[in-house]
């Protein structure tokens, strides 16, 4: 049988390919979000208005594709998957729900996902004119906020990954 006969490459690409590969991509991306939630608490505690939004956006505009790129689901990673493997990634995306895996990001998306936490948002804005405490819950605040919508990314990419290894795995087995 020649290549060209074969009907399904599984070629995960950049993606992990075995449950440790994967548990090190989380772990990677968990410090690299850990890192910026401290820069983004570290900015809502500065009592300027608006300043935190913009660097929480700043900060999300760089992070989401950062984690997307460390489980090989960037988009240029996607495109250069096997076509039969990139139409199962991208539904496995959809069945996920995620706005964000595979997709170069706006600064509307950047704003819809602030939206996702907007209470959280609301009272880091009120808090920073308390004195002293004021700061101090904002930057929790920022922080958490920050966390959870990365954590959020993070979970999503791994389910994304997992169904791929399950595909591939499927594919092996049924010697393809």
């Amino acid at each position: 049988m020649t290549s060209q006969a074969a009907p399904h490459n599984f070629d995960l690409g950049h993606m992990p390919r075995t449950p440790a590969a994967l548990q090190q991509a989380i772990e990677r991306s968990r410090a690299k979000l850990h890192q910026r939630a401290l820069w983004a608490g570290a900015a809502s505690a500065v009592p300027v208005p608006g300043l935190d939004w913009a660097f929480d956006a700043a900060i999300l505009s760089k992070l989401l594709p950062d984690i997307s790129a460390e489980f090989g689901l960037a988009p240029e990673q996607i495109d250069a998957l096997d076509p039969t493997v990139r139409d199962q990634v991208q539904k496995a995306v959809s069945l996920v729900g995620s706005v964000f895996i595979g997709k170069l990001l706006t600064r509307q998306m950047i704003l819809r996902v602030a939206r996702t936490v907007g209470a959280r948002m609301g009272v880091k804005q009120f808090a920073k004119f308390i004195p002293f405490a004021g700061q101090a819950i904002a930057a929790a605040v920022g922080y958490g906020a920050l966390r959870y919508l990365g954590q959020r990314h993070i979970n999503d990419c791994a389910r994304v990954v997992e169904q791929a290894q399950a595909l591939q795995q499927g594919a092996d087995a049924s010697g393809v």
